[in-house]
């Protein structure tokens, strides 16, 4: 909560100082020449994609810059299965997930680039169920579940307290306070925590590497805590704004 709060204090500090700033100037636009005041492009927005469902409040001190505060949550999921490793998990998404991004528009118009810092708290429920005598993988060792079958369950979450993000959008305008967006990019937040475990009767189960189905768990723990691939949170969202 100490993050999030400094979040929320950095974006009233911002707010402040480009308050303080900005001043009435001519716009050109579609529909003619009108005057951009600070007063104006305050904007609310809700939004779904892949970190959950939320909203977000905007202010921009001119055209080329604002400020985005946000948040999205939920247990939204786009798939009811995750792989990691070649193993196909059923996935039960909780996001939680509070963010401040500086939003710079290059050309005044409706492309722009957003950078800044999420706190993230997201966790990945996971849960695998294998027949009786059905073969399956774990970290490259193959087994065969047996007359009792196998299941594996586990979770993997990202806790880092502050992740730094990087993206690009567009925010097209449908009326002069109406507008839709999207938005992809992604968070730098290091590797999750990962705990996997399995049933009792099959945590015994030998593999053709000579490995029993508890080593091959705990070698796939430390492969994902250790892998790349698992360091970089993707972001796709999409939605509607609101201008004031």
């Amino acid at each position: 909560m100490k993050s999030l709060h400094k979040i929320l204090a950095i974006s009233v500090l911002v707010t402040a100082a480009g308050s303080a700033m900005a001043a009435d100037q001519t716009v050109v636009t579609d529909e003619g020449v009108s005057t951009f005041s600070f007063f104006k492009p305050a904007a609310v927005r809700a939004e779904v994609g892949t970190t959950g469902y939320g909203g977000a409040i905007s202010w921009s001190a001119n055209p080329y810059v604002g400020v985005t505060l946000g948040y999205n949550g939920g247990d939204i999921s786009w798939s009811d299965d995750l792989s990691i490793n070649g193993s196909d998990y059923d996935l039960d998404m909780d996001n939680s997930l509070a963010y401040l991004n500086a939003e710079i528009r290059p050309w005044a118009n409706w492309f722009y680039m957003a950078a800044g810092v999420g706190y993230i708290d997201n966790d990945y429920g996971l849960d695998r169920r294998v027949g009786t005598n059905a073969s399956f993988t774990v970290d490259g060792s193959r087994f065969n579940a047996g007359t009792t079958g196998a299941q594996i369950s586990g979770d993997l979450s990202y806790k880092n307290d502050l992740a730094p993000y990087v993206g690009i959008g567009f925010s097209p305008a449908i009326t002069n306070r109406w507008g839709v967006f999207g938005e992809i990019g992604a968070y730098y937040n290091g590797n999750p925590s990962v705990n996997l475990n399995a049933n009792p009767a099959a945590l015994g189960l030998v593999g053709d590497d000579g490995r029993t189905l508890g080593q091959a768990l705990a070698a796939e723990e430390r492969e994902i805590a250790n892998d790349n691939e698992y360091e970089w949170l993707p972001v796709a969202k999409l939605g509607v704004s609101f201008r004031f």
